[in-house]
């Protein structure tokens, strides 16, 4: 689990230029002449590139992103727009954006020295680890923490490691605590369209109009209603700004 933060420090904080000059070293040149630390080296960049989207999802701040947009298309009801595509490039993007201080503590605390030969791969794995353990740590409630200690107690395994709380409890702790967050948001950005639904519904029983279905008059109520207070600015900046 902890090898997958090297390659999300790798191949999403280093520049294109970074990349393009030290990647070819690390995959050309043996280090310290071991050809096996070479071959382990290089092994485990790409086995991790694999399950980079496993690794973007658990460690940082997407699921929230994606779960506030999801449910805002939903409470406007638009089934298709904007697109999956479009959703996901965004929450993408500004997942980068929330996480660029800690892909950069990262690369320059353990990809760095690692490349240039100043530390072995074990203490690269710790330094590139470490800045992600921080964020997921801030962003955690104490609550979701505590249940699963206690549940990693029941099962008599170790919730400490190198006096450090283990990932294997934080990790989990930090997606369920995400996944509450990016519902609460969407519970707040549903309201004035749920509003606006129940308003119209109102109008077009009172006028007697049974078998005209109120979303199709609603639905461009609710766009004009989001254009105007200028919705998606409101929306990207409370999300980024709702992080530790």
């Amino acid at each position: 689990m902890i090898r997958t933060l090297l390659l999300l420090a790798v191949f999403m904080a280093v520049p294109e230029l970074a990349v393009a000059q030290q990647l070819p070293d690390v995959f050309n040149q043996p280090i310290n002449g071991s050809v096996a630390a070479w071959i382990v080296r290089t092994f485990g960049l790409l086995t991790i590139l694999s399950v980079a989207p496993g690794i973007l999802i658990m460690v940082t701040s997407f699921p929230r992103f994606i779960i506030a947009f999801s449910i805002l298309r939903s409470g406007m009801g638009l089934s298709s727009t904007p697109s999956n595509m479009i959703l996901t490039s965004l929450a993408l993007f500004m997942t980068f954006y929330v996480m660029a201080p800690t892909m950069d503590q990262a690369w320059n605390n353990g990809v760095q020295p690692l490349l240039a030969n100043q530390i072995g791969e074990a203490e690269a794995v710790q330094r590139i680890a470490e800045p992600f353990r921080t964020f997921m740590t801030a962003n955690t409630r104490d609550k979701d923490l505590a249940l699963f200690v206690d549940i990693a107690k029941e099962r008599g395994q170790a919730t400490v490691s190198d006096g450090k709380l283990d990932y294997r409890v934080l990790i989990p702790a930090f997606m369920l605590s995400e996944i509450r967050r990016g519902f609460e948001i969407g519970f707040l950005i549903i309201l004035p369209f749920l509003v606006i639904d129940m308003v119209v519904a109102t109008i077009t029983m009172a006028m007697g109009m049974m078998m005209l279905p109120p979303t199709s008059i609603s639905l461009p109520f609710k766009v004009l209603f989001f254009v105007l207070i200028d919705g998606w600015n409101l929306l990207v900046g409370s999300l980024v700004r709702s992080f530790n």
